[in-house]
């Protein structure tokens, strides 16, 4: 399949118990590369890094829940100086991910601090695509979509037909229907959502059948 030059390449891997999405996204001319929600199987996810053939320049995180971190410190090893990128109302969260891990029993590696510190309408760039950071809080405090021009990487926000849980600890059911609501106004119908978790969808989609972006449901919690 040709790669079309205009919109950036993105590979998929889903990883660890959590079967959760782990995203590679380039520029493949430029040849360059980050690495959204690293989850688990870090050697895994080198190996698609190099099969790609680009160079990875940083990780990016949409929240820090262990299973969205848990193959970052493999990562690190491979790439010393890769700066990992994290909005600082999830540093609790990420600070807490290995004592998280031990309640389920999975073996798991604490990453190691994050290097930058994402905020909301913030402009990432890879190669010559670019991506706008909106902060979505709810399922975790510092949840945040990396929005470009045709896609997003959406983490733990919204789901095929669902969305995040917010019985975690740092959960707030409150914030996530109001982010839900900012997202049915903001979002572009053609929008590809990549989400953390199960296939990927458009918005348009999500607008028509998602109960909780149509108006059937609400977050359990929320006040009306």
């Amino acid at each position: 399949m040709a790669i079309d030059p205009l919109r950036p390449l993105v590979r998929q891997a889903t990883v660890g118990p959590f079967q959760e999405n782990c995203y590679l996204i380039a520029d493949a001319e430029a040849g360059r590369g980050v690495l959204v929600d690293p989850g688990a199987e870090g050697a895994r996810l080198l190996r698609l890094v190099r099969d790609a053939g680009v160079e990875l320049e940083a990780i990016w995180l949409t929240h820090a829940h262990l299973d969205h971190v848990g193959g970052i410190a493999e990562i690190r090893r491979a790439h010393p100086t890769l700066p990992i990128h994290l909005h600082p109302a999830d540093a609790p969260v990420y600070a807490y991910a290995e004592r998280a891990a031990m309640a389920y029993g999975i073996p798991f590696e604490q990453p190691p601090a994050f290097d930058h510190e994402l905020v909301e309408g913030q402009e990432l760039t890879i190669g010559r695509h670019r991506f706008r950071v909106m902060h979505v809080p709810g399922h975790a405090p510092g949840q945040c979509a990396f929005v470009g021009d045709a896609i997003a990487f959406v983490g733990d926000h919204i789901f095929q037909g669902s969305i995040g849980r917010t019985d975690l600890p740092l959960s707030d059911p409150v914030a996530m229907q109001r982010s839900l609501e900012r997202a049915a106004r903001e979002l572009v119908p053609a929008l590809m959502l990549h989400p953390g978790h199960g296939p990927s969808t458009t918005m348009e989609q999500e607008l028509r059948t998602n109960p909780f972006l149509t108006g059937m449901a609400r977050v359990a919690g929320a006040s009306r």
